[in-house]
């Protein structure tokens, strides 16, 4: 198991990204129309607009895993992040809950949103299902993460298989205590086991 990188991140986004032409930009739309009419989401990530590019990375490799993701420039475009109003923070509100989980993505541009720590405490207020998702900013196998402050109480992501071999999330305490991320989504706690 492993964090997950920024360069592969950026790669699928890049990929992504020069896959669409003018002839695919309206079957693109309709994907974003179809999204933006959801009620309900597997994730709800929490990232800072200024990474956008890596954020979009980030998206795909959750979507590509079959998860549906909320992210407010996609579902929400009408939002105005030059001018936020108390009704843009109830649809924040009305998003998170309508979301099983939280993600915090650990990106370079986390470290100064204003909205990130707001939306991980609402959520945490809720549901108590917000991990860190973290990106590390080089190509590490390591599945261990230690966050800064108030981070460090949460669960994070890594990515890794499965006793198949297949690719999946899961959520980390520790290198030794986790549990697949559907099972979390159902309520399971990460347990203490030999490492995969």
């Amino acid at each position: 198991m492993a964090l997950i990188n920024e360069a592969s991140l950026r790669a699928l986004a890049m990929s992504r990204t020069t896959q669409f032409s003018e002839s695919t930009s309206s079957a693109l739309l309709k994907s974003v129309m179809k999204a933006a009419s959801l009620d309900s989401f597997d994730i709800f990530l929490s990232h800072s607009y200024l990474d956008k590019e890596l954020v979009y990375g980030i998206v795909e490799f959750l979507e590509d895993m079959g998860y549906l993701v909320y992210v407010d420039w996609k579902n929400d475009s009408q939002l105005n992040r030059e001018n936020v109003t108390k009704e843009t923070a109830q649809l924040v509100r009305k998003r998170i809950t309508q979301s099983k989980s939280l993600l915090f993505a650990t990106t370079e541009g986390a470290k100064d949103s204003k909205w990130m720590p707001w939306e991980l405490g609402y959520m945490d207020g809720k549901k108590a299902r917000s991990a860190i998702l973290p990106v590390a900013r080089r190509n590490v196998q390591t599945d261990m993460y230690v966050g800064q402050e108030y981070l460090g109480i949460y669960p994070y992501i890594v990515e890794g298989n499965d006793p198949n071999h297949i690719n999946r999330l899961w959520v980390h305490e520790n290198e030794k205590t986790y549990v697949w991320f559907d099972e979390w989504l159902n309520g399971s706690e990460p347990q203490r086991r030999a490492i995969i």
